[in-house]
């Protein structure tokens, strides 16, 4: 089964195929790094940090561009359209920059905690001025945008006339344009649902820069158009990001994107649900937002305790990505629960003995149901990346896994390739694939120093042509489930 994906843009599960056979080309909209990351961070970048994975796994070379949003970002359907960055380095008395990196900072410790893999390249919108002002004059060339006190808007209306604005957010483009909704800072565009590009910055304004029409700031949208196309070029295979991000944010993406490159930018856009708590939409005015820090320390009104980075992780892939997550602190506690008795089962089999003289197992319907349960592991995750469903058949398997530790039923009831073949494909989908880890990592400087240790005694024996030693050290290794690895040069590696 090859592997299909929702297209929000089609509204129905496609084949994927990439552009250029063997790679893909990701972009994925990063945070806007003036504030603390919250549990709504969490969904998209855990999901796409997955979707990374998974399409490693499957043999493509992936570069995955995830912008940070270090300028820009003001609202545009708020009282005035100010820079989210400036806005609160004066609340905080700090330097923009100096915001921006305690924010990003923050950004990327949290999701080391969760073990997310690191971006291919993580551009900033601040480093891409340049490249956003050429955007820019490229659309204004096309007759696309307009000039007006010194800022740039994009001309939604001659858009939507040759091209289907709205197609992916579902928005009706008549709707957008005889809004009667007044809002201060509106008046100079010739229509109120024209987005800004480039913004004139007012002489109190701290972060700006020079540029053809004054100095001023860039447009949120402009950003990621500009990086994208720098990185992935003017057509790329995926676009990922929250639900809420597909209007204004992707729909103008899309619209200033095949203006200036002459051709639709994506595609494939792919968008995670959104996380609810209690039932109820996340937001200030509920407050209800919950840091990634108060997750993690368990300070916080709605929270009896602190939770660990891998029970949010598993929590949010207990859930279809497409599917809304209601967050509560019971939720969180039920995965708890659940992933350490998974995880339990998952340490059992990797310390399971193999006799590999058992070439046949006894139990000839226990093997068909192992195998059918490991089958679908992959059968599921080509279906749009179903992680529930990989998930639930983990569970069938775990108690299965634990009768052979009981003796409940022999280790022979199944062949040895089988036992090999449920140790790998745990291994892989549970590590690899989910990017699941021990709550108490193994894999910390103790450790790393005891295999140091063990590493040295074993070549220190196979020197002294004392292979007897040499092949304990590895056997019982073997045993608990650490393979020690001989290299063609010589060394040594090992794996948990």
């Amino acid at each position: 089964m090859s592997l299909k994906v929702y297209n929000s843009y089609s509204r129905q599960k496609e084949d994927f195929k990439s552009i250029t056979p063997g790679h893909v080309g990701m972009y994925v909209c990063g945070p806007t790094v003036s504030g603390e990351s919250h549990l709504g961070h969490a969904r998209p970048y855990i999901t796409f940090d997955v979707l990374f994975r998974y399409l490693t796994y499957k043999g493509y070379k992936v570069r995955y561009v995830r912008n940070i949003t270090d300028a820009g970002h003001f609202e545009e359907e708020g009282r005035e359209a100010e820079d989210k960055v400036g806005k609160k380095a004066l609340l905080e008395k700090l330097e923009p920059m100096e915001l921006v990196q305690k924010y990003t900072n923050l950004f990327h410790w949290a999701f080391n905690q969760f073990n997310c893999l690191e971006p291919s390249i993580e551009p900033t919108a601040t480093g891409h001025i340049v490249e956003q002002i050429d955007m820019i004059k490229k659309i204004i060339a096309e007759g696309y945008a307009y000039e007006i006190n010194g800022s740039v808007y994009f001309d939604v209306k001659k858009y939507a006339a040759g091209h289907d604005y709205g197609k992916l957010s579902g928005r009706i483009i008549d709707d957008l344009l005889s809004t009667t909704r007044e809002l201060d800072g509106q008046e100079e565009k010739r229509d109120t649902a024209d987005f800004a590009l480039w913004k004139s910055a007012a002489p109190e304004h701290i972060m700006r820069w020079s540029s053809p029409w004054g100095d001023g700031f860039p447009g949120w949208h402009i950003e990621c158009s500009a990086m994208a196309t720098k990185y992935l070029g003017a057509e790329f295979d995926i676009h990922g990001g929250g639900m809420d991000l597909q209007f204004p944010h992707h729909e103008s993406e899309i619209a200033q994107s095949t203006i200036c490159n002459h051709t639709a930018p994506v595609k494939y856009w792919m968008h995670n649900n959104m996380i609810t708590i209690n039932g109820k939409k996340m937001g200030k005015s509920y407050n209800n937002v919950i840091k990634l820090t108060e997750l993690f320390s368990g300070d916080h009104p709605l929270l009896s305790q602190a939770f660990s980075p891998m029970t949010i992780r598993f929590f949010i892939l207990q859930s279809h990505y497409r599917h809304p997550l209601d967050f509560s602190n019971e939720a969180l506690v039920a995965s708890e629960k659940a992933f350490k008795r998974l995880w339990e089962a998952y340490e059992v089999l990797r310390i399971l003995p193999v006799n590999e003289a058992v070439i046949d197992g006894t139990n000839p319907l226990l093997e068909s149901k192992v195998l059918n349960w490991l089958g679908e592991f992959e059968e599921f995750m080509d279906d749009d990346l179903s992680t529930p469903k990989v998930i639930a058949n983990m569970f069938e398997l775990a108690p299965i896994i634990n009768s052979f530790k009981d003796g409940l039923v022999a280790a022979d009831a199944i062949a040895a390739s089988t036992l090999l073949l449920l140790k790998e494909k745990f291994r892989i989908f549970l590590e690899d694939i989910f990017g699941l880890r021990s709550e108490h990592s193994t894999n910390n400087e103790m450790l790393k120093g005891v295999m140091q240790l063990l590493i040295d005694m074993r070549r220190e024996a196979r020197n002294k042509k004392d292979f007897a030693t040499s092949d304990k050290i590895r056997n019982q290794l073997n045993d608990i489930g650490i393979l020690l690895k001989d290299e063609k040069d010589g060394g040594m590696s090992w794996t948990i």
